[in-house]
């Protein structure tokens, strides 16, 4: 994409600012004049922290980590999340677009095999200026478009072209449960919208090189407690985009205090609920799973800490 159409995309970014649609919920705040939407952000951008994550899946941690930068706050704002700390709240550093492509740099500088903004969507305008002024000061590493899947198409297509890697989750596949967990009524046709999208855009496989990823997309699904029948809906909806479409089914639901007292969400997956969604994607053909095993470790992050993932051990 030349520059110049880069420009005027990132300029109707922030143009949607003035009255914000960038996600489903639409609430149409006027966050350039310091109105606040459902994210409770303005226009700036807010970050938590960014660092190299060895926690990522293996294609895109590698053996230097994931260049992953934290934003604050979210539009899903999960009951369950065990980000909680940072999408729950829109506190954290503002940065500007000049600071954003430094640390975009800086990561890459650290070895980081990718840059990876958590939880985007909010702050997108802001990140797509950063990162047009970090390739243009020499960043090559790829951008991975990490996000909770709660997006609209519309916006998608306004990044076509600037995004190497998308890393969605597909978190519900029933509308009860995206209702019950995340008050969004409309989560999988939006999801599933979506999702067509980002194929269209980078295709339904993940190129790797070296063992670490270079392009395309990986989903992700979060199997919860008591919810199997959530999951298996989910994988047929995925399925209707294509087979190929590499899956990480993730057994790491830790319950977070929100939540201690929920009869379901109040404990861990267990095993047998874990192993009957990996065979529902077997069964239904998808053929690049990346899983996880059930165990009993606490892996929520911490993040007053100023290593997170304290048990990366990074």
């Amino acid at each position: 994409m030349q520059n110049a159409g880069i420009s005027r995309r990132i300029e109707s970014l922030k143009r949607i600012l003035k009255r914000c649609v960038l996600c489903p919920r639409m609430c149409r705040a006027d966050r350039i004049a310091g109105v606040k939407g459902f994210c409770r952000l303005d226009a700036r951008m807010v970050i938590s922290s960014a660092l190299p994550h060895h926690g990522e899946e293996p294609p895109l941690s590698g053996s230097r980590g994931a260049g992953t930068i934290f934003f604050s706050s979210c539009n899903l704002r999960c009951i369950y999340c065990q980000n909680y700390q940072i999408s729950h709240s829109p506190a954290g550093r503002p940065v500007t677009a000049e600071e954003l492509a430094g640390i975009m740099l800086d990561l890459e500088a650290r070895g980081c095999h990718n840059v990876e903004p958590v939880t985007p969507t909010p702050h997108l305008p802001g990140i797509m200026e950063a990162l047009r002024i970090a390739r243009e000061r020499g960043l090559r590493v790829p951008f991975v478009f990490n996000c909770g899947g709660y997006e609209r198409k519309e916006i998608l297509r306004l990044i076509d072209g600037r995004v190497e890697i998308y890393l969605p989750d597909f978190k519900y596949g029933l509308d009860e449960a995206g209702k019950s967990c995340s008050g969004v009524p409309d989560y999988p046709c939006r999801a599933l919208s979506s999702l067509r999208e980002m194929v269209r855009q980078v295709g339904d496989a993940l190129d790797i090189e070296d063992g670490v990823a270079r392009r395309g997309i990986l989903v992700r699904h979060l199997v919860l407690p008591g919810r199997t029948d959530n999951s298996l809906a989910a994988l047929k909806l995925i399925r209707e985009v294509s087979p190929f479409i590499p899956l990480s089914l993730m057994s790491q639901y830790t319950p977070i205090p929100a939540v201690a007292g929920d009869p379901l969400l109040g404990r861990r997956v267990t095993r047998e609920e874990y192993e009957r969604v990996v065979n529902a994607a077997l069964d239904l053909g998808f053929e690049e799973l990346y899983t996880q095993t059930v165990d009993d470790r606490a892996l929520n992050p911490d993040f007053a800490r100023e290593k997170p993932f304290a048990w990366e051990g990074t």
